[in-house]
């Protein structure tokens, strides 16, 4: 049987290669490996600027990752930026919302990663906290912390037990978005991952970077929801 195929957001920054400096589609390698470690067909989602792009791109899909990176713009969720909130990133805002939204609304099974958790947070009418202190490990440098599972979840059903984790982050949920169940804490509180309750796939959401870890039940996780939901799609109707 074919391997699930992920979609995985990337966003337009400037590059460099060879001879070349243009804006390139990035993202880095580490999440398409994950989705192949944990038995996935990763293909990458180039910024588009409509939602009928988003939701095509979806419909074709077996399962979708937004993927970590700046801070979402606080407007989005009906807030004024904090001094020590980065610069908007208004496209990707655009898109990687498109992309929940319609991932949501096609039953297509979702991931967000970091910056993807807090976007699918703000997605469904929640906010965040714009600033806290301790879950990096300095600048440009991966931390590491415990998080713990909150029981009869569907993360704690992929990852049972406490589990120390990879972070890099310095915004996290405050309002839960409507319909969203906290399913993991850090020792401080912090909401670790949210889940759509009541949905009859996976929409997932963790505030850590599984890609930069050796853990993949998170995404095999997802991989196994994009498997059901291929399968799901292909079933003849009687």
């Amino acid at each position: 049987m074919a391997r699930p195929v992920i979609g995985i957001s990337t966003y337009q920054e400037p590059a460099r290669w060879g001879v070349w400096e243009m804006p390139a589609a990035l993202l880095p390698a580490a999440y398409p490996r994950l989705v192949r470690a944990a038995g996935g067909l990763a293909v990458l989602l180039p910024p588009d600027d409509t939602a009928d792009a988003a939701r095509e791109a979806v419909a074709a899909l077996d399962g979708v990752v937004i993927a970590g990176g700046a801070d979402v713009e606080p407007a989005r969720y009906g807030e004024s930026p904090d001094p020590r909130t980065g610069p908007p990133a208004r496209a990707r805002d655009a898109w990687e919302l498109a992309l929940i939204e319609a991932a949501i609304d096609l039953r297509v099974p979702l991931l967000g990663i970091c910056r993807g958790m807090q976007l699918l947070n703000v997605a469904l009418g929640g906010t965040l906290h714009q600033h806290l202190d301790g879950h990096t490990g300095g600048t440009g440098v991966f931390g590491e912390h415990p998080v713990t599972p909150v029981p009869g979840t569907l993360y704690a059903a992929a990852v049972p037990e406490p589990t120390v984790v990879p972070t890099y982050h310095h915004q996290a949920v405050d309002r839960l978005g409507s319909g969203l169940t906290a399913s993991a804490h850090a020792p401080d509180g912090t909401v670790e991952a949210v889940e759509l309750a009541g949905h009859d796939g996976l929409v997932l959401g963790v505030q850590w970077h599984p890609e930069t870890g050796e853990d993949v039940r998170v995404m095999a996780a997802l991989v196994a929801a994009a498997a059901r939901h291929r399968s799901a799609e292909e079933a003849p109707v009687v």
